[in-house]
């Protein structure tokens, strides 16, 4: 088995889940996360108030599935979920040794 982490932006996640659904992936954690990486802090205003972001709001899905099918999860993953700009996220597969 493999566990696939997957970074991506919030208006992503639903053409995702669809994606993964049609290819047969039934279990999904998603967790909200912040970070950051070559996009760098900017200023946003925000009533007439500006602020410095440091971190943009994520998305992480956490997904176990067998060897087989984890190469198929990591395709769409890239082919749903990334935009080509900058911050698109990363996508780490861990090998599991044993889930219950």
């Amino acid at each position: 088995m493999v566990k696939i982490e997957a970074i991506i932006k919030p208006f992503k996640l639903e053409e995702v889940r669809k994606a993964l659904l049609e290819i047969g992936v039934q279990m999904m954690t998603v967790f909200e996360v912040k970070g950051f990486g070559r996009q760098k802090a900017h200023i946003e205003t925000y009533r007439g108030a500006s602020y410095t972001v440091n971190f943009e709001p994520d998305l992480m899905l956490t997904i176990s599935v067998n060897d087989e099918q984890g190469k198929e999860v990591v395709k769409t993953i890239q082919n749903t979920a990334l935009t080509g700009k900058i911050g698109d996220g990363k996508l780490f597969v861990t090998r599991l040794e044993y889930a219950q």
